[in-house]
C-alpha cells in the first residue's frame, strides 16, 4: 500500500489537507444559498465520500506487495480486528453528527465563525487527546504554545464577529425600502424585452467594486420607476445572471442582499437567536475533537485489544469503515428529516430528492474533496503524529477565505471589524505554523 512514513511528505500531506477541509464546506453554504434543501445535499455529499473511500482504498490501499505485518485492504477485511473496527466506525459516526450540525450552523451564523468555533474546540480537544494517545510524539513545547494560538484566535473571532453583527444591523437602520427595492430588482436581472448593453456594465462595476445602488444614483437616467415603486433597468436582451447573486460586488454587504438571501435561501435564519446559532457551532466542534483520536485509536490499538500477531489496521482500511458508519448515520438521519424537517424547512421525499439536480455536482464534489482531505490528514497524523495532523482543523484560514470572497460575509463592514479579522486570521496562521513544527516522525 502507498504510505508515508517522512516527516517532509507528512507536513505536505497536512497542508493539502487544511486547504480540502476548509473548502468542501463553502460547497454547502452556496447551494443552501441558492436555495436547496440542506437534506437533498448532504445525502448526495454522503454517497459520494463513500464511494470516494471505497476507490482510494482499492487503490493506494492495495499499491505494492502484501505482507503479515502490513497487509494490504483487501487483506485486512479478513483479519479478526473488531476492537479497532469498532473505534473506526466510532469515529465515523463522531464526523457524522458534526458534519450534520455544522450544516445548520452554516446558515445561523455564517462559514466563518462556524469554522472558528468548531475548528478552535476540535484542535484544543482533539490535539490534547491525540498527544496522550501518541505518549508524547509530538513536542509538547511547541505543541501547546500552539494551541494556545487557536484560543486567541477564537477569542479575537468572536469579537469580530460581534462587530460584524453591529455593522449589518447598523446597515439595515440606514436603508429605505426603495433602496432595497430597486437593489433587489437589479440583483434578479432584468425583465426580457429590454435594451441595454448590461453585461458590458455588470463587468464594469465587478471591475470597480461599486453597488448597484451606487452605480444608479450617478446614473438615474438608466433606472426608470414603475408604478408601484419597483425598479427596473431598461434593456433588449436577457442579461446573464450574476455568480452567486453578485456576491462578488460590493453589493453583497449591503441590507438589499441581506433581504434578498433571506427570501431564497433554503434555511430562513431571520429571527432565529445568534446564541442557538453558537451552540450548535460548538456541538460540531465536540464531534470534530472526538472522531481523530478515534481514528488514532484504531490505528494504533493504544489499548492493545487486538489479539497478538494481528497487525494494526491501516490508514486505509480504517478509512473505509470509518466512512462505512458515516454513510449509515447519513442515510438514515437525512431520510428521517427528509420527511420531518428541522427549522422551518419545507418536506421533501426520496422521489423528490432523486429528481433534483439543482446543484448535485457541487454536492458531489464537496465529498470527494472532504474524503480526499481526511485521508491526507490521517496518512499526516500516521507519520508524524495525530497531534501535530489537528493543525489541519485551521478550517478559518481558508473558510472565512471563501466567506469573502463567494458570500461577502464581511463587506462593506468597519475599520473594527477589518482590523479584527485580520488579527484572528493571523493567529491561526500563527498556530497552523507552530503545531506543524511540533511533527516528529513516528519510530
Amino acid at each position: 500500500m502507498f504510505l508515508v512514513t517522512d516527516k517532509a511528505s507528512a507536513i505536505a500531506l497536512m497542508i493539502v489537507a487544511l486547504w480540502c477541509l476548509g473548502s468542501w464546506p463553502a460547497f454547502f453554504n452556496v447551494l443552501e444559498r441558492r436555495g436547496r434543501l440542506p437534506q437533498h445535499t448532504y445525502l448526495d455529499y454522503a454517497i459520494s465520500l463513500y464511494f470516494s473511500a471505497c476507490i482510494l482504498a482499492l487503490t493506494f490501499g492495495e499499491v505494492g506487495p502484501s505482507s503479515a505485518s502490513s497487509p494490504n485492504f483487501i487483506d485486512q477485511l479478513a483479519q479478526d480486528n473488531f476492537p479497532s473496527v469498532v473505534f473506526a466506525m466510532l469515529g465515523g459516526l463522531a464526523l457524522c453528527s458534526g458534519n450534520i450540525s455544522m450544516q445548520y450552523s452554516l446558515a445561523l451564523v455564517g462559514i466563518s465563525l462556524t469554522e472558528v468555533v468548531s475548528a478552535s474546540i476540535a484542535v484544543v480537544g482533539g490535539t490534547t487527546v491525540n498527544y496522550f494517545l501518541d505518549q508524547g510524539l509530538n513536542k509538547a513545547s511547541i505543541l501547546f504554545p500552539g494551541v494556545g494560538c487557536f484560543l486567541f484566535a477564537v477569542i479575537i473571532g468572536s469579537f469580530c464577529h460581534a462587530s460584524n453583527e453591529a455593522d449589518t444591523m447598523a446597515k439595515f437602520a440606514h436603508t429605505t425600502d426603495d433602496e432595497v427595492a430597486l437593489s433587489k430588482g437589479l440583483l434578479e436581472g432584468p425583465p426580457e424585452g429590454t435594451r441595454t448593453d448590461w453585461s458590458k456594465r455588470c463587468r464594469g462595476w465587478l471591475r470597480q467594486g461599486k453597488s448597484v445602488l451606487e452605480q444608479w444614483r450617478s446614473r438615474k437616467t438608466d433606472v426608470e420607476r414603475d408604478v408601484n415603486g419597483k425598479y427596473a433597468a431598461v434593456f433588449d436582451d436577457k442579461a446573464p445572471e450574476l455568480p452567486f447573486m453578485d456576491e462578488t460586488s460590493s453589493v453583497a454587504g449591503s441590507a438589499a442582499y441581506l433581504e434578498h438571501l433571506e427570501e431564497v435561501r433554503a434555511i430562513k435564519v431571520r429571527g432565529h437567536s445568534v446564541m442557538l446559532g453558537l451552540g450548535v457551532a460548538f456541538f460540531t466542534g465536540a464531534c470534530y475533537a472526538l472522531f481523530s483520536p478515534l481514528f488514532n485509536l484504531a490505528t494504533n490499538d493504544q489499548f492493545h485489544l487486538l489479539e497478538e500477531g494481528v497487525p494494526n489496521l491501516s490508514v486505509y482500511a480504517t478509512f473505509f469503515y470509518f466512512s462505512t458508519a458515516f454513510f449509515l448515520l447519513s442515510m438514515v438521519v437525512q431520510t428521517y428529516l427528509l420527511y420531518h424537517p428541522m427549522m422551518g424547512l419545507p418536506k421533501s421525499s426520496l422521489t423528490a430528492y432523486l429528481k433534483d439536480w439543482k446543484g448535485r455536482h457541487l454536492a458531489l464534489l464537496a465529498g470527494f474533496v472532504c474524503a480526499f482531505g481526511n485521508v491526507c490528514q490521517f496518512m499526516g497524523g500516521e507519520a508524524a503524529g495525530y497531534a501535530a495532523a489537528s493543525a489541519v482543523q485551521a478550517l478559518p484560514l481558508v473558510g472565512t477565505l471563501w466567506g469573502i470572497v463567494l458570500f461577502g460575509e464581511y463587506h462593506r463592514s468597519s475599520r473594527k471589524t477589518y482590523t479584527l479579522l485580520g488579527g484572528m486570521l493571523f493567529m491561526f496562521m500563527a498556530a497552523v505554523v507552530i503545531i506543524i513544527a511540533s511533527a516528529t516522525e513516528r519510530s
